[in-house]
Parts: structure tokens; sequence; C-alpha cells
């Protein structure tokens, strides 16, 4: 059976589009070269999952007669990689990711991944289905549909999650400390909104203090969302970065955020195959110097890590929330022949004081955990931390923002 992509997975993007020659009809034999080349030639690890490449290239050679034969010989080869980021692209789904960066998708809205085998919620998107239907981080997948997820990959069930708008999925829910439960949730058109200032549970922000919820680094938009708001709060004595529940996107993306938010140093180094090591650092082109606060989570990954880890090392922020996920690696997008697509994992990438964050994620300044006490409460005890750590930072007295001991 041919695997399926979808668009809200996991993935730290280099760069929109890498065009690999000109866009032509391949016959199926030159595409699955091509996708063999690739990986020859960019995939991180130099062993290949320790295996033999070679053993790959003439294994279905002559055999493919279709297409449909070369996609599922390409996705057979890139299985024994043991890498869900490592993933083809069929035209349908390369145009679909496509879609996502320039900021709508189609579903219910979730970001999922496999943790020690399990298939689990990364994060739902702001104001989408899954999000109103009361998913959450770490939720774990154990049906969909009346069908087990024991042993399912990222793709076959994502295949079955989505579907046309106005359809309903069923996912059966297991959650820390209660029943498992079942969710009906209707699909639908959804808009990728990268930035919002409204904060969850109308939590009250005291003047002086400007929330920024980044539910996303996927949209091409996302820095220039971030930039105005910055550059529109003048007034502002502090500010609070909101990146719970964010899944990564374009590394891009994070690179330029964290370049507004840093006077110099170190935003993030990438280590690739032959061990060459790249050191981006910001240059220089702060745009705010006031105290920032940064909110994560169990949900916070990839670009969401990097992100928060240069503002950590570089003692420009402080981190409030949860050990992050644990995302460490980058992947590069290539199309291929025929608007296929494939988006390889390229390299690795270290915060700015050479930690490999991958499968271990971010650790906090201030651990704060979110319970579900505090969920059904709508008692965000994070976000008043944070409130509470940038009075501490600004003077601020907390009741109408003006600084302590000022007329």
């Amino acid at each position: 059976m041919k695997k399926k992509f979808i668009t809200s997975s996991l993935i730290l993007m280099t760069a929109l589009l890498t065009t690999i020659g000109n866009v032509y009809s391949a016959t199926p034999d030159e595409l699955y070269e091509n996708v063999w080349s690739l990986i020859n030639k960019k995939y991180y690890d130099p062993t290949d999952n320790s295996q033999d490449w070679d053993r790959w290239r003439y294994k279905y050679e002559h055999k493919l007669k279709t297409k449909e034969d070369a996609y599922v010989a390409i996705e057979t080869m890139l299985a024994s990689l043991d890498d869900p980021y490592t993933r083809f692209l069929d035209p349908k789904e390369f145009s679909e990711e496509n879609q996502s960066i320039k900021g709508s998708l189609k579903g219910i809205g979730t970001q999922i991944g496999i943790r020690d085998g399990k298939l689990v919620i990364i994060a739902p998107l702001e104001d989408s289905p899954a999000e109103r239907a009361g998913l959450l981080a770490d939720d774990e997948i154990l049906e969909i549909n009346g069908e087990s997820t024991k042993g399912i990959s990222i793709d076959v069930a994502a295949d079955k999650i989505r579907g046309e708008k106005g359809t309903t999925v069923k996912l059966l829910i297991k959650r820390k400390d209660v029943p498992n439960k079942w969710y009906s949730i209707v699909r639908d058109e959804i808009e990728i909104k990268s930035v919002s200032e409204k904060p969850p549970f109308e939590t009250a922000i005291p003047d002086g203090i400007k929330y920024i919820r980044l539910s996303s680094f996927i949209s091409k938009n996302a820095a220039g969302e971030i930039e105005t708001i910055l550059n529109s709060s003048p007034d502002a004595k502090g500010f609070i970065i909101d990146l719970r529940s964010n899944p990564g996107g374009l590394l891009t993306n994070a690179i330029y955020i964290s370049d507004m938010l840093l006077n110099g140093g170190v935003i993030v180094s990438t280590v690739d195959r032959d061990s060459y090591k790249t050191t981006t650092r910001a240059r220089r082109h702060q745009v705010t110097e006031k105290p920032i606060v940064v909110l994560i989570n169990k949900g916070s990954a990839s670009a969401s890590e990097i992100l928060s880890g240069a503002l950590k090392d570089n003692h420009r922020a402080t981190i409030v929330g949860e050990q992050s996920f644990g995302k460490g690696l980058v992947q590069e997008i290539n199309k291929l022949p025929d608007d296929a697509g494939i988006n390889i994992t390229i390299q690795r990438y270290l915060t700015p004081s050479g930690t490999d964050i991958h499968k271990k994620g971010i650790t906090p300044d201030v651990v704060v955990e979110f319970k579900k006490e505090n969920a059904d409460a709508k008692d965000d005890v994070q976000l008043k931390k944070a409130i509470e750590i940038l009075k501490e930072q600004t003077c601020l007295d907390g009741k109408n923002g003006s600084l302590a001991g000022v007329n």
C-alpha cells in the first residue's frame, strides 16, 4: 500500500524549495534513480542507518513499469533509513506541503508524530477543529475510525485522518490520568495563523507587557508578523513569546526571529554528514532590547527549540514551562521530476552552547507544569508565572503597567 503525507507533520525546513534540474517527465527508473542519488549525496547519516546504500541503486532496475511502482519502491528504500522525517511526496502531497508553507491546509489541524513507537499528537493548531474538539499535546491516538494505530507510520495515519471538508474522523485518545475517550472531529480547510496576541483563557495581561503567541513557523510570513508587532509596541516594558505546542516549520523563520531579539551571539549551528559545522550568528539587527520570557511545553519542537535555545543560551530570555519535544534534525525540500518531491534530513543542529537536543529537548529555566486541573479551571499557571517574572524584571507594579515608584 502506498503511504500518504500529512502537511502538518513535524519538519524543520532549510528552504522553501530546491529544484533538481529542470522539471520534466521522468521514467519510473529515472525518478527512483533521482531519489537514490539525493540520499547518497545529502542524507546526514553517512552510514545510511548502518547499511550499504549501493544495494538499493539497481534493486528495481527494469522492474518499475509505472509511476506508482516507482513511488512504492522509493518509499521501501527510504524506510530502510528508519527516519520518519525523510519522506517522498507524490505530486498531490508535494502541492499540499507548499500550500501549508503559503499559509493554508486541509484536515483537522494537528501535528502528529511517533514517540516510543506510539502515535502521538505533537500539537493542535490554534483555532483548528482539533483544538476546538479538545485534543492536547502528548495525546496518544489509539484508534482511527475504529482501526488500531499499533505499528502505524505517520504517513499511513495521515491518510486515515485526512479527508474532504465536512467529513468526520473519529479518534480514540489516551491521555494521562483520564479514561480513554472517543473524539469525533469534522474536517475543514484551515488557515494557518502564525501569530496571535490573544492569550489563552482570556488571561489578563498587565499594561506594559506584550503577549505574542507564535503557533507555527510553517508560514513564510511568520517572521514578518513578529517584526510588525515588535516595531508597533514601543511602550512595552517586556515581551512574553508563547511557543507552547508550536511544532516548528521553516528554519529561516527561526533564524530571522532570533536575529530580531539578539544583539550578536550564535543563533544555531548545523552539522552535516561530513561533520562540517556551520554556525549562524546574529547580525546585531536587534529590534528590541526589552526583557523577554519564552513559554515552551512538550509540544514545542524543531524551530521552536532553535528560537528558545538561542535566547536561553545567550541569556536573552527566561524560559518557562515544560521540557520541549526534542527534534534536532533539519530537512531540505527537494522538487523532483513530474512535480513530486522529497524531504531529506540533511543536518542535525546544536544550540549556541553546543547542545544536541534531539530526543532530549530544551529544559526551561523555570519549570511549571500545566496539569489537567489547570486546563479544567482555565488557569494558565505557566503564563501567570511568565507575567510574574516580567513584573520583577521590569519593575511593573502589576496594576496599571506603570513603573513602581513613578507617578
